[in-house]
């Protein structure tokens, strides 16, 4: 069996998720700058500036950054993304992410040094795709989400030196690979060029019309099944990481979610780092990763194509509801001085709120005028303030979202760790 070494790719929406998923343990994370990137929304939270930032502090840590390009350019756009690639070539990428060839020919012709990773939206199954587009010097395919496992193994097997990267976590989209045209034809916004307005997650009120007399029904559902007729359930592919693995075949395991929560970004990139890790120590255990995946917002989970065929799943659409509301409630994250923290929702005074630690952190406990860092007999360690102090000595009786002072913490904690409370309205099942 070769163990060789897996590359964990994380998605990073911003500058803060990008620093958050290397601390939580990605090898590497992705995301993009300006409406070229298929997400815009996370394009409009990077700047130039903040992007090179991101790069810098990833590169300082051994850690890899790939850039997305993988929009669809009309006519009208093409001398302005010249423009765009050769300003991302300067930031000193790992790599560009594209989709369309045209531009993969762009970029290799105006930055030649940067290596190039075919998106997912090229929608590649087969070994005959995989070399074409190494021919035309891609260095990874990151294979359709509808691709097997043993269509994997039989590129890897044409073409060794590729390297092929899949998805393991994150949203499915109800077409072909984000072939979508859905959010178009209603919103006016297209997903092939970043803008998807994500209409698959609405609820539909369904009925039937007859044109010859004009009449029009309102079809009544069944109770509990509800009207979300497109919507998917998002992929989790956690316990099957041994089977992934045992392949030989895959050189990167990548997240979805540049849009969503810096607290997903913290949990996807420890639970995958942790089965990665177990996996080679031969401690694999899924039902801990598993455990803090369904932590976070979701749409309910279903191990999507990878190990079955798609005409053999019966679960992998959501009728009853679009997003969880997740079973955690991320309270406060500790500032970069490790010395206090920033709340995100609401703390109080003498309550236990649990801490959600960076990968591989050792903490240490302490019990002063301010609070206690302490170890409970589940084996998780928690915060419990006596006082609650801004950086200005002033006492507050509780803290909220709104009150963006930094907090003094009862001793050091670790850059970016987070504080965790159960959120009771959770509708995860």
């Amino acid at each position: 069996m070769n163990k060789q070494k897996v590359e964990l790719l994380s998605p990073a929406g911003n500058l803060e998720k990008l620093k958050i998923a290397i601390n939580y343990g990605a090898d590497a994370v992705y995301g993009g700058v300006s409406h070229f990137s298929l997400r815009i929304r996370a394009g409009k939270e990077f700047t130039f500036e903040t992007f090179k930032e991101g790069i810098e502090y990833a590169h300082a840590r051994g850690k890899k950054v790939y850039a997305t390009i993988n929009g669809f350019p009309f006519n009208s756009q093409i001398e302005l993304l010249k423009k765009h690639i050769i300003n991302m070539a300067e930031v000193k990428p790992d790599a560009f992410i594209v989709a369309a060839p045209g531009v993969i020919k762009l970029c290799r012709e105006l930055a030649p040094q940067i290596p190039i990773h075919v998106s997912t939206q090229a929608n590649v199954l087969n070994y005959l795709d995989a070399q074409v587009y190494w021919d035309m010097g891609v260095k990874r395919i990151i294979a359709a989400r509808e691709i097997s496992l043993k269509d994997i193994k039989e590129i890897k097997k044409h073409l060794p030196e590729m390297e092929i990267e899949i998805f393991v976590h994150g949203s499915m989209c109800f077409a072909y690979s984000g072939r979508c045209l859905i959010s178009a034809v209603q919103m006016g916004r297209v997903p092939n060029r970043g803008s998807c307005a994500n209409d698959c997650r609405f609820e539909y009120t369904l009925y039937a019309g007859n044109e010859e007399h004009g009449s029009l029904f309102r079809l009544e559902e069944e109770p509990g099944v509800g009207t979300y007729i497109f919507n998917s359930k998002d992929m989790n592919l956690a316990s099957h990481i041994k089977e992934i693995l045992d392949t030989g075949a895959v050189d990167s395991l990548k997240i979805e979610g540049r849009t969503k929560s810096p607290y997903y970004a913290a949990v996807t990139a420890k639970a995958y780092r942790e089965a990665i890790d177990d996996y080679f120590a031969d401690n694999f255990d899924a039902d801990k990763y598993q455990r803090e995946l369904h932590t976070t917002k979701n749409r309910g989970f279903t191990d999507a194509y990878l190990v079955h065929r798609p005409f053999e799943k019966t679960d992998s659409q959501n009728h009853a509801y679009a997003l969880s509301k997740g079973s955690y409630e991320v309270t406060g994250l500790v500032s970069e001085d490790e010395e206090h923290f920033y709340c995100k929702y609401k703390v109080y005074p003498n309550e236990d709120i649990e801490i959600f630690t960076p990968h591989n952190t050792v903490l240490d406990t302490c019990d002063n005028e301010i609070g206690k860092v302490f170890k409970k007999d589940d084996g998780l360690y928690y915060i419990n303030f006596k006082k609650i102090l801004t950086d200005t000595n002033k006492e507050l009786e509780s803290v909220h979202s709104g009150n963006v002072n930094k907090i003094q913490l009862p001793c050091k904690l670790p850059y970016l760790t987070m504080f965790r409370i159960k959120n009771e309205e959770a509708n995860i099942e």
